[in-house]
């Protein structure tokens, strides 16, 4: 097999932070190769310059053997280069339709839209996704968005094709069916570049590996089969220490109960329907289910950012008419958002700001007419340290962390205090080893001290790894409450099987 794509000693910084240090990396035609790395490694800054958002500072770039230069992304499309980012690059009041048509449409608008929608369908049936051509994007769950931007690279004809993260939000029956698919592309031909921190999927579908660590190249082009999962864990990360046990601990008092909730999408479509749900202290309690089936409406009730239609709502013992933000807040509900850009940080304000902005009501850092800066700057370079948050300092903009370490400041954030409720949707989506363990041991010391926390993901793993409670939900509704340990192939049928 010839070389596809590769890069020679490629240096890329942003202000006085390296994030790439003589990196180098080559993948060749026909096979699926795996890029892994701690967060903040390098590995999507180096595939970034791959699909023209950024440009080296130093090194080179080829492909099919010839010295290339991506100016652009146009550029890297017209060279066969197509990337499906970790964080969605969709127009969000635009249809499903209409955001491939933008990327991809050629003629006329009228012509595009009949050719794309086509070209939509027949995709998601041969990968087995279930997406709507004239879906609004700001109406889709993350899982379904996630799946557009898969069909939209593959539309795009990309011959060399990255992809990060792409099953993060995928269930575990969807990532076989997309892996498969990666590995059919790849034998006719094409080089897939597969992004992941998920060693299952490196070892079941990748044919060659390469890790990266601290912005260099430390390993490349061993076959999967050639390494232990504790081999890669090491050269990815190291010793990563590992939750072996937990002592599951009886509930305590009810702190949330939701009854006969019910509430829409943006589209108007029901969410939740005549939805339960209680938890109780020092519990986790993990639900489990398909992107789509009111995970993210039932999450957004519970931040105050969306209303109930119908139900009762109650959090300590008190009924809430229509909580919001401020009042949730003020009653001890912190939250951990899927969409850490959207709804976790300001990424326009500084690390320290956002580190400091839901302590600042407390007193701890002064009042409204004075706030101790020196205490905020302390607070924030330990919590950096303390996190491991790679690339910040006080003052950098948050908009600037990779997404890893943008969920780990949104984490030092909302895990700082003493919480009676903690929400926490796919905490550890993008996150590598060693962060997801520390994520999960993290919550797991919450519920320990008393919190009752809420676990929404659509990774069985994680779910079964730290909950003492199960449920699932489906079609907006619970469809059934387990005391771990719980059998995992009845769960996984109770979130696929209809209702």
């Amino acid at each position: 097999m010839s070389t596809a794509i590769e890069f020679e000693g490629v240096h890329k910084s942003f202000g006085q932070n390296a994030a790439l240090v003589d990196a180098f990396f080559s993948a060749k035609w026909g096979e699926v190769h795996a890029l892994l790395g701690e967060n903040g490694a390098g590995k999507s800054t180096l595939m970034n310059i791959a699909c023209g958002l950024y440009a080296p500072d130093k090194g080179t770039v080829k492909i099919d053997g010839e010295t290339v230069i991506i100016d652009g992304p146009q550029s890297a499309s017209g060279l066969g280069v197509g990337m499906i980012h970790q964080h969605f690059k969709l127009v969000e009041n635009m249809t499903v339709l209409e955001n491939i048509v933008l990327a991809h449409g050629t003629g006329s608008w009228r012509k595009s839209l009949q050719t794309v929608r086509e070209q939509i369908l027949n995709i998601s049936d041969e990968i087995g996704f279930n997406i709507d051509p004239d879906a609004l994007v700001n109406t889709l769950s993350v899982s379904e968005q996630q799946r557009t931007e898969i069909i939209k690279v593959l539309i795009g004809g990309a011959k060399i094709l990255i992809l990060d993260e792409p099953t993060a939000v995928l269930t575990d029956e969807e990532s076989s069916g997309l892996l498969n698919q990666l590995q059919r592309f790849a034998k006719q031909g094409k080089c897939i570049i597969l992004i992941t921190h998920k060693l299952r999927e490196v070892f079941s579908h990748a044919t060659r590996v390469t890790v990266m660590r601290g912005g260099k190249t430390v390993d490349t082009g061993k076959a999967p089969i050639d390494l232990t999962p504790k081999q890669l864990s090491q050269l990815m990360v190291g010793e990563a220490p590992e939750i072996t046990h937990i002592t599951h601990s009886p509930p305590g008092e009810i702190v949330l109960e939701l009854s006969k909730v019910a509430a829409n999408r943006d589209n108007g479509l029901p969410a939740l329907d005549n939805f339960d749900l209680k938890l109780c202290a020092g519990q986790v309690f993990g639900l489990a289910g398909v992107g789509g089936n009111g995970q993210t409406e039932l999450a957004e009730i519970l931040m105050g950012v969306r209303s109930m239609n119908s139900g009762e709502f109650h959090l300590n013992g008190k009924k809430l008419a229509k909580p919001s933000t401020k009042q949730l807040r003020g009653l001890g509900i912190t939250c951990v958002p899927a969409e850490r850009y959207v709804y976790g940080l300001a990424g326009d304000l500084s690390v320290m700001e956002n580190c400091v902005i839901t302590h600042l009501k407390s007193g701890q850092f002064g009042n409204f007419s004075w706030t101790n800066k020196r205490a905020i700057y302390k607070a924030t370079r330990q919590a950096i340290s303390k996190n491991e948050i790679h690339g910040a300092e006080p003052r950098t903009r948050a908009r600037l962390l990779s997404g890893g370490n943008a969920q780990k400041l949104v984490l030092a954030r909302e895990l700082s205090g003493n919480a009676k409720f903690l929400l926490a949707h796919s905490p550890t989506r993008g996150l590598d080893v060693r962060a997801c363990t520390a994520v999960h041991e993290a919550l797991r010391e919450s519920a320990q001290k008393g919190t009752a926390v809420l676990l929404l993901s659509e990774d069985l793993d994680e779910i079964f790894a730290i909950s003492d409670r199960i449920g699932v939900i489906n079609n907006g509704k619970i469809v059934g409450v387990f005391d771990a340990p719980a059998d995992r192939r009845e769960i996984g049928h109770l979130m696929v099987s209809n209702n």
